[in-house]
């Protein structure tokens, strides 16, 4: 799932701005942190929520476990099985996932919990489908903190601020480490990681923000991104 992702949008103009963005090296590196930090034994059950066009999802089944994708949008679920057929997708919702009790060994979650309208339901659903002494891991920017280089940085910060204020949970990422804890999540490890977009690839990304707000736009291609992996554990049982 992505921050730019409109509901049922599955144009490929938007899929090809995905991809672009999946391919930046800073994107790559925490992708790859991001499946270092749930320790997975060979062959274990992940899954990865928000799954958009399916690349960790497939990325996981290529290091040999047993992947599902789960995404809202069908069409994503579509563009992942194509792209994808190794691993396994589903259309679901995260506060309703179609797992069983105990059932994933890894939850992974990118740029998902600031969509949701209750990031702590879907706590506790990750709670729910992971067995005893399974790891979670969110990544999720803090939108508030987005700094954009600008002629007018006053109009920049406005557009900025009305961006996080249309989304649902806006600043889910920084709380993530006492929403864990509240869910019952031990052991729970934060990451900060900063990153200075300048490839033309983004441009889209950072004057989409204007559509929420007023005024100029007077925009440079930069873009600070507050980026929050954070990990934790289920109690293992006895």
């Amino acid at each position: 799932m992505s921050n730019i992702h409109q509901a049922g949008d599955t144009s490929p103009s938007l899929i090809e701005l995905l991809d672009r963005a999946d391919r930046l090296p800073g994107a790559t590196a925490l992708r790859a942190r991001s499946y270092e930090l749930l320790q997975l034994a060979p062959g274990s059950a992940v899954v990865d929520v928000g799954c958009g066009a399916g690349r960790a999802a497939g990325e996981f089944q290529c290091m040999g476990h047993d992947a599902l994708g789960i995404d809202s949008s069908q069409g994503m679920i579509t563009t992942a099985m194509n792209r994808w057929p190794q691993a396994r997708f589903r259309r679901g919702d995260a506060c309703r996932l179609p797992l069983g009790d105990s059932e994933v060994a890894g939850y992974r979650a990118d740029k998902v919990f600031h969509e949701l309208a209750d990031p702590a339901r879907a706590l506790q659903e990750a709670r729910r489908v992971l067995a005893p002494g399974g790891r979670i891991v969110l990544i999720g920017q803090d939108w508030d903190t987005i700094a954009v280089e600008s002629d007018n940085p006053f109009v920049t910060r406005a557009i900025v601020h009305a961006q996080a204020d249309a989304q649902p949970s806006p600043f889910a990422a920084r709380r993530f480490r006492a929403s864990l804890l509240d869910a019952g999540f031990t052991d729970v490890h934060l990451e900060i990681h900063t990153a200075a977009l300048t490839d033309p690839a983004t441009l889209p990304m950072v004057l989409s923000f204007a559509g929420h707000a007023r005024g100029p736009l007077f925009l440079t291609l930069f873009r600070a991104d507050l980026v929050e992996p954070i990990t934790a554990e289920t109690e293992p049982e006895g």
